[in-house]
């Protein structure tokens, strides 16, 4: 599992010209699911991201988290950080999930999240989506479930 998280000002999520999603400051989150990611996998991913320190104090340090800031979340299905870009021009995608199962596991992380943070956004899973941003910093941010719990 591969989330990239922006720090962003703000974030929207557009699908056939109707906005499904939009934040003030706080995590803009691009999930990538793979066939072998569990529920339980997806619970150490949503802690880490929970608990970054990636906001700014008082003294300009990045030592808050986005609870501390009142951060709200949008988040975005994006099988393509699964891309392997290894062998000629053309991207393979077959580290992605199974879309049937990674829906599910997406479904999942929304539904904690909401339990966790006051304001969360979505984007539509598998749709045509247009993300907008003001990317703060910009910080970014790749949590990958490989190197973080492998």
């Amino acid at each position: 599992m591969k989330f990239l998280i922006q720090r962003v000002k703000s974030a929207s999520c557009t699908v056939d010209n109707q906005i499904t999603g939009e934040i003030k400051p706080g995590f803009l989150v691009l999930i990538g699911i793979s066939d072998t990611d569990t529920r339980e996998l997806a619970d150490k991913m949503i802690k880490k991201l929970l608990g970054l320190r990636i906001f700014e104090d008082t003294d300009g340090k990045t030592n808050l988290s986005l609870a501390d800031i009142g951060g709200e979340i949008l988040l975005v299905s994006q099988f393509t950080l699964y891309a392997d870009c290894r062998k000629g021009n053309r991207p393979s995608f077959i580290r992605a999930g199974n879309p049937d199962a990674a829906k599910e596991l997406y479904e999942y992380i929304i539904h904690v999240c909401k339990t966790k943070v006051p304001v969360v956004e979505q984007g539509i899973f598998g749709a045509d989506m247009q993300i907008s941003l003001v990317n703060d910093g910009p910080f970014t941010v790749m949590l990958d479930s490989v190197e973080l719990f492998a």
